[in-house]
């Protein structure tokens, strides 16, 4: 792959960048109307099939016992329906009381360091103008929790599953190894019963501006901006790992290729209870991409995006999009979620919530050289207790006692920041 294609300065004349790659991609593209009929069509009806199994099973979302898993028996069919709905409930990945004693250890964690008094407040503004408020999020990243639940079999088996999921080879060689993943450390989720929220507006993750403005991610939907839809698959993973995120100050990034996001379940989740929505149609990608070339769109704009932000999915500029959101299942403690890494998605409102709504973020993150890169930045921070690389130098744990430390490292674990490899 070509690495000059993974610069991270954001052009200073950003907007007259955007309506030259428009006056590009309306030229490569010739029938952008026509074009984008045909992914609305396409998008419709995997709706309207999703609506369907929603209403004979409950739920659009594919979902598998942690146990099939771990013995290999997923059918061809299942595999088929988490490819076409691009998520998946893998039920029990850990065992419902070991989750509620990892929920308690993060709770002692924190009381023990007296998280309480010396937060101070978001430390960016990664989530910028959606129609949302920020949810309960907590910037921690070295609790013996997390780091025993990213360095254990059990993730280690459903992230395999899943990134064997994409085309991750050809004649040249492999872009990742499906069967090692980088420790990607994110934060947890903490939301106390009794709760009101505006939730998180519908968006994406892994790039904004970049999904038009990098020639890396114009590479990875080649066939869409040459006007061949028929042809594009989201699982094809060649180009995704040349990709990076721009650069802006005092906001989160993703110096990683997820082939995966993912959450695990620290707490029981009751539908209506401020869930996590997706749209279960990975496809879906092409329809946000194309949208700001229609005419209704100003020259200069890409339907919301901004610099330093996620992409913001909305009711003005993508109606088809939004009436598409489809809620997980109701949840147990141990239970983990997953949706690909394109696929939009958001956190329902709630008022007076009934029940906690804990989560420890953990992705799909495949060994690669861009994820091995960021794997040395991790080890670092881990040494040192502070912030990792892609997020806020807040730092609160720097002197925290009870910390994960680099000693607890498993063979997972030692793998997954650079220390060992196979």
């Amino acid at each position: 792959m070509d690495n000059t294609f993974t610069s991270t300065t954001l052009p200073i004349d950003y907007k007259q960048n955007i309506i030259e790659m428009k006056k590009q991609l309306r030229q490569q593209i010739g029938d952008v109307e026509g074009l984008f009929r045909q992914v609305c069509q396409k998008i419709e009806a995997e709706i309207s099939a999703a609506r369907a199994e929603e209403q004979a099973n409950g739920t659009a979302w594919p979902e598998i016992a942690w146990s099939e898993l771990a013995a290999g028996k997923i059918s061809e069919a299942k595999i088929a329906q988490v490819k076409r709905r691009g998520c998946l409930v893998v039920r029990q990945t850990f065992p419902r009381d070991d989750a509620l004693a990892m929920d308690r250890s993060m709770l002692s964690y924190l009381d023990d360091n007296n998280f309480d008094e010396v937060y101070r407040g978001p430390g960016d503004n990664f989530f910028g103008s959606l129609e949302a408020s920020r949810p309960e999020i907590y910037p921690i990243y070295w609790s013996k929790a997390q780091m025993e639940a990213r360095q254990s079999q059990q993730i280690g088996v459903v992230q395999s599953f899943l990134n064997r999921l994409w085309k991750f080879s050809d004649a040249g060689g492999a872009w990742f190894d499906p069967d090692i993943n980088i420790i990607y450390p994110d934060r947890i989720r903490r939301r106390l019963p009794g709760t009101t929220s505006k939730g998180l507006g519908a968006h994406t993750d892994s790039g904004a501006l970049e999904r038009w403005l990098l020639p890396a991610y114009q590479k990875v939907f080649r066939k869409i901006f040459t006007n061949r839809f028929d042809e594009y698959d989201p699982w094809d993973a060649a180009f995704r790992p040349d990709v990076n995120e721009y650069d802006v100050d005092n906001t989160t990034k993703c110096s990683a290729f997820r082939t995966f996001q993912g959450w695990t379940a620290l707490s029981d989740m009751a539908i209506g209870q401020g869930l996590l929505h997706v749209v279960p149609v990975p496809e879906a990608m092409a329809y946000v991409l194309l949208r700001p070339l229609l005419d209704d769109v100003p020259e200069d704009e890409l339907c919301g995006v901004a610099p330093g932000r996620v992409l913001p999915i909305s009711e003005k500029w993508h109606p088809h999009l939004i009436k598409g959101l489809s809620s997980i299942p109701q949840l147990q403690a141990g239970d983990s979620v997953w949706w690909h890494c394109d696929v939009i998605h958001s956190v329902a409102a709630v008022e007076n919530q009934q029940g906690w709504g804990n989560v420890m973020y953990i992705p799909a993150a495949p060994l690669c050289a861009k994820n091995a890169a960021y794997a040395r930045k991790v080890l670092d921070a881990l040494k040192k207790g502070g912030s990792p690389a892609d997020f806020p130098r807040e730092n609160y744990e720097e002197n925290w006692k009870g910390r994960f430390l680099d000693r607890d490292l498993n063979e997972n674990g030692r793998l997954g920041v650079g220390l060992e490899s196979r």
